[in-house]
């Protein structure tokens, strides 16, 4: 059974009553997509970190990544949600076996913006990069984001970026799964995790994981029941090494929610085991 695997959550934000308010109440633009996914009730209270641990305890999740998100706003060209280190530090610190910081990545600060991820990295211990392209106006594989790729080869960390539409009003052409393959190609050691499932582009999303070993798919952002078939059957068959879980929480689902519908896609124990747990550790080096 699913409650035996304890759950690494690869794709999270914060979600404490402070984040919420500080990015999320005070955008027009953000309260826009919370009403459009029905989730303000969510926004409007938020958790204190003992009570998510709890909720984690409840879904059989061991542990929470949460990106240092830095969502640029295409409409207004400025930042709507620009989290600080020290934010998802001190989240961490509570439950430090339990928190695991990905380091936020803001093309347009350049360097400043590529020692800042050092400082995550080496200092704060984020295991990964997270890369949220659509805002930005500029698609992945631009050379604004190489030396942000060129520091994570570097450091051996992982870079994770959202793929597939845009829930927000961005354009959604810059999460075509197709840009990472420039990236893949230039950075062969660089490891590249493209979530959100790629939708509507899944097919070149598992495209890029079969043809390069260092791309992985998340499968996070939509409920297991309306994955696309061609992904399930990448999961269940050669894809079972490239396929990370993840809920994109906690703003949209709970991982109670996931883990109970993946118990009905008839996964075979071992293949679970992989996609719940293993495959997340390998490529975080945990």
């Amino acid at each position: 059974m699913t409650e035996k695997i304890k759950a690494i959550d690869f794709m999270g934000y914060l979600f404490t009553k402070e984040y919420f308010s500080k990015y999320w109440l005070t955008s027009p633009e953000l309260m826009k997509v919370a009403s459009w996914w029905k989730f303000e009730d969510i926004i409007k209270k938020g958790w204190s970190v003992d009570a998510f641990v709890e909720l984690m305890d409840r879904a059989g999740v061991e542990k929470h990544c949460m990106a240092q998100l830095k969502m640029y706003s295409y409409q207004h060209k400025k930042l709507i949600v620009d989290v600080k280190i020290d934010e998802v530090a001190k989240v961490i610190e509570r439950h430090p076996d339990r928190f695991i910081g990905f380091a936020g990545i803001n093309p347009f600060r350049k360097m400043e913006g590529v020692r800042e991820l050092e400082v995550a990295i080496k200092d704060f211990g984020f295991k990964a990069a997270y890369l949220h392209v659509y805002g930005f106006g500029i698609p992945p594989n631009h050379r604004l984001f190489y030396p942000f790729y060129a520091k994570c080869a570097e450091l051996g960390v992982p870079v994770s970026m959202q793929v597939g539409h845009s829930a927000e009003l961005m354009p959604s052409e810059l999460g075509r799964p197709i840009y990472m393959d420039d990236v893949a190609l230039d950075f062969p050691e660089l490891t590249l995790i493209g979530s959100h499932t790629g939708w509507p582009w899944a097919e070149e999303l598992i495209a890029l994981a079969w043809k390069h070993s260092n791309v992985y798919i998340c499968m996070d952002a939509h409920l297991p029941r309306y994955w696309d078939s061609s992904l399930v059957a990448f999961l269940k068959g050669r894809g079972q090494d490239k396929v990370l879980f993840g809920t994109n929480g906690p703003l949209i689902f709970l991982a109670e929610d996931f883990l109970k519908q993946i118990e009905d896609l008839g996964l075979k124990e071992s293949v679970k085991r992989k996609f719940l747990r293993e495959n997340a550790i390998k490529v975080l080096n945990l």
